[in-house]
């Protein structure tokens, strides 16, 4: 049960964060177009690790969302029940990149392999 009570707070923070980032004013945050993608959260309650993506520079990216952690750990206080507010430590999320070489890596094997008879007549 606690498994699933755990499952259901990641995605309340991740949603919740998500929401909060429309108020932040943050230029280094705004300019690289930050959006976030998932939380885990330990299961003592007292951290959680949030993973970001962003239309730009990473770096910036992160040095803005460190910033700007207190009001969203307030907002998140605010707005979920929580015993305890856990502190975030923000992640760069690889897995748009991730998914993108995989999908050349495939469409490299695709225009690598000899036609069959049967895709020349098509």
């Amino acid at each position: 049960m606690a498994k699933y009570r755990r499952g259901r707070i990641n995605d309340a923070v991740a949603e919740e964060l998500a929401i909060a980032l429309c108020d932040v004013r943050e230029p280094k945050v705004n300019d690289n177009f930050v959006s976030i993608t998932r939380a885990e959260v330990a299961p003592d309650l007292k951290y959680a690790t949030v993973y970001f993506s962003a239309i730009g520079d990473f770096d910036e990216a992160a040095e803005g969302l460190k910033k700007c952690t207190g009001m969203l750990r307030h907002h998140l206080a605010v707005t979920l029940n929580l015993r305890i507010t856990p502190e975030l430590r923000f992640v760069k999320d690889g897995s748009m990149e991730h998914g993108a070489k995989i999908a050349r890596i495939l469409e490299e094997i695709k225009s690598s392999e000899p036609k069959t008879k049967g895709e020349d007549e098509k």
